[in-house]
């Protein structure tokens, strides 16, 4: 009888044991399932600017989480595996669509980096980084998120370089700024909050009279120039 009751007993502490490795695989699948689901929702926070130029450290995040998360699918039951499975394939859904559309903006602005040799082009990369603009000057990848970045970007530039440009440059810059200008009037209908409006006119403000100063104070150097 003792013997029987001994086998039982230890019986039933294999058991517990094996149940709570099992409850432990399972919690740890599930922590690291929450933790990819997580991150791919902290993406869809992130503005497509700062996206295209961290997509490097993103993917390689991902692929990380992603990983952590399969294999410690990979130990628990059929069952369970299954719906875990389905959980991932969702994210791995929304994150390939992501992917594909930083991908895809890549490409769009391939034509703008291999025409970067040109005095245009180069201008246009240090007014609003390289690649962005092209010669179509395109703003599509303006949005209601990065578009207050943009102005900040191109005017803070501005004021950096504006002792260097020529005639010629402040008549393209005049060309760009009026095309930024025209898709703010587009993002402005898709969202764009109040406060960021606010800023950018702050900023239009302070550009307005200062490119016209010095627009003309290049055109009377270059005339001065040409009389020497």
């Amino acid at each position: 009888m003792k013997k029987g009751t001994l086998k039982l007993g230890l019986f039933s502490m294999i058991l517990l044991g094996i149940v709570s490795c099992q409850n432990k695989e399972k919690e740890m699948a599930d922590k690291r399932i929450s933790e990819l689901e997580s991150y791919v929702d902290s993406l869809k926070t992130v503005d497509e600017m700062a996206m295209n130029d961290n997509w490097d450290q993103i993917a390689s995040d991902y692929d990380k989480k992603s990983t952590s998360a399969e294999d410690a699918l990979s130990v628990l039951n059929e069952k369970e595996k299954t719906s875990g499975q389905e959980k991932l394939d969702s994210y791995n859904a929304d994150y390939n669509e992501m992917k594909a559309s930083v991908e895809e903006k890549k490409e769009a602005v391939t034509p703008a980096i291999v025409a970067e040799s040109s005095p245009n082009q180069r201008l246009r990369d240090r007014l609003f980084g390289a690649g962005k603009i092209g010669d179509d000057m395109s703003f599509v990848w303006v949005n209601k998120d990065n578009i207050l970045k943009t102005y900040e970007t191109f005017f803070q530039s501005y004021k950096d370089n504006k002792e260097d440009f020529s005639r010629e440059d402040y008549d393209e810059i005049k060309l760009m700024y009026e095309a930024l200008d025209n898709r703010k009037n587009t993002v402005e209908k898709e969202g764009l909050t109040s406060d960021d409006n606010n800023k950018i006119a702050s900023i239009k403000l302070k550009f307005g009279p200062m490119f016209k100063v010095n627009r003309m104070g290049a055109k009377s150097r270059e005339t001065a120039e040409a009389k020497e």
